[in-house]
């Protein structure tokens, strides 16, 4: 008796696509597919481990290199742990709905096994199938790709389980059979031709960050008047950009708001946390999460109410800078701060309301900008100027002090 052979069965991994075009798809895929689809980058670099691997993960291996940055001694292998940890936060609801990862980006080096025709007429969903030993490989995506592997491979380190993590869905996207030239161009376009998001912008969307609630919550809880309206100061308040332009309706952007509340409550120490995330925990020492809401919100919503005028004429109080060495002003009248150098809301006001707010060179050029050859300012950012503006306005009597009150 002699067996007859199969025909037209296809073995692999079946995904359900779209494509959106003639080379590539997009999909969902589990968990235990990834991983199995993409071996683990970080194992692919282990030398001891290849050593003893298979030759096609030796091969797979050396394909990802042609297109990929190693995770040794780079930031990218150093941020595999906090985004393990992040996508293990989401998945438990520690996150609520305030959490995501982009699609990772996949190149399928050679052509399809199958791709079957319309599942439903019409609708261009397919069913492809990567036959067993094909090359997968991260193109974009790989640290996410290998914080996946690291929460497959010990699901109980990061609070999850198997079965919890089976349940995921991944979003992807899939080229096919591109030459390798191809691929790394795929790699170069998305990691540099989108533009990187300033840090400090960055940080004003951060919504579990402790100073942009509560740059929110000033903006929110001052009420002032535009055009014979009462609104919320919220409204003139630019949230998604890092400075404003001519035509912009804005006053002041929430980065800028925010380095106001960062320095209120740090005070000089503030600066340095401009770019950086705040935490209720990493409060300085005696001062409550409670208390420091409770007294820098209302602090700083008289500030803007007093001098609403100089916000919407858009003065020199509204340049982040400027606004940072203000609050370092304001952090020496709440009671955490030093109390050799504490002062009163009452000499605050006496202090602020001396200063030439004028964008002009002859009050600013030197403290918080430098002037050009026409006399046109350039104002510095928060780290290069904060400090000296702020001791500009705590000591009248220094020559910076006395050059922003026109003497």
């Amino acid at each position: 008796m002699r067996l007859t052979m199969p025909t037209a069965v296809v073995e692999g991994t079946q995904l359900t696509v779209m494509p959106f075009r003639a080379d590539a798809v997009v999909g969902t895929m589990s968990v235990p597919t990834l991983v199995q689809l993409v071996p683990s980058p970080r194992a692919e670099e282990d030398p001891r481990r290849l050593k003893a691997a298979s030759g096609l993960v030796r091969r797979h291996a050396e394909l990802r290199a042609t297109v990929q940055r190693t995770l040794k001694s780079s930031q990218k292998g150093k941020n595999v742990g906090p985004y393990a940890e992040y996508i293990a936060a989401g998945l438990k609801g520690e996150l609520g709905a305030a959490w995501s990862t982009p699609p990772v980006t996949l190149w399928h080096a050679g052509p399809l096994a199958a791709l079957s025709d319309e599942l439903l007429p019409g609708s261009g969903l397919r069913t492809l199938t990567v036959a067993p030993g094909t090359m997968v490989v991260a193109i974009d995506g790989e640290t996410q790709t290998t914080a996946w592997h690291d929460l497959y491979d010990d699901p109980e380190k990061y609070g999850l389980t198997y079965p919890e993590l089976a349940q995921v869905r991944l979003p992807f996207e899939l080229y096919v059979d591109l030459a390798p030239a191809d691929a790394r161009q795929i790699f170069y376009d998305r990691n540099v031709q989108g533009v990187d998001v300033a840090k400090n912008l960055a940080m004003s969307m951060d919504q579990r960050d402790y100073g942009t609630r509560l740059a929110h919550l000033v903006a929110d809880s001052v009420k002032v008047d535009v055009d014979g309206q009462r609104v919320p100061f919220s409204r003139l308040v630019n949230a998604s950009k890092r400075q404003l332009g001519r035509g912009d309706r804005e006053v002041v952007t929430l980065s800028a708001l925010r380095n106001l509340v960062v320095t209120s409550i740090y005070g000089k120490g503030g600066i340095a946390r401009s770019g950086e995330s705040v935490q209720e925990e990493e409060l300085p020492a005696g001062a409550e999460a409670g208390e420091v809401e409770a007294l820098v919100v209302p602090s700083l919503a008289r500030l803007i109410t007093d001098r609403f005028s100089e916000f919407a004429g858009r003065s020199a109080l509204t340049v982040p800078a400027v606004l940072a060495g203000t609050g370092i002003a304001v952090h020496h009248t709440l009671p955490w701060s030093d109390a050799a150098s504490r002062i009163t809301t009452e000499e605050l006001d006496r202090l602020l309301d001396g200063i030439r707010w004028e964008k002009e060179a002859a009050y600013w050029d030197g403290v918080a900008a430098k002037a050009n050859a026409s006399g046109r300012l350039n104002f510095g950012g928060v780290k290069d100027s904060g400090g000296r503006v702020a001791d500009a306005i705590l000591y009248p009597a220094t020559e910076t002090g006395r050059k922003i009150r026109g003497f």
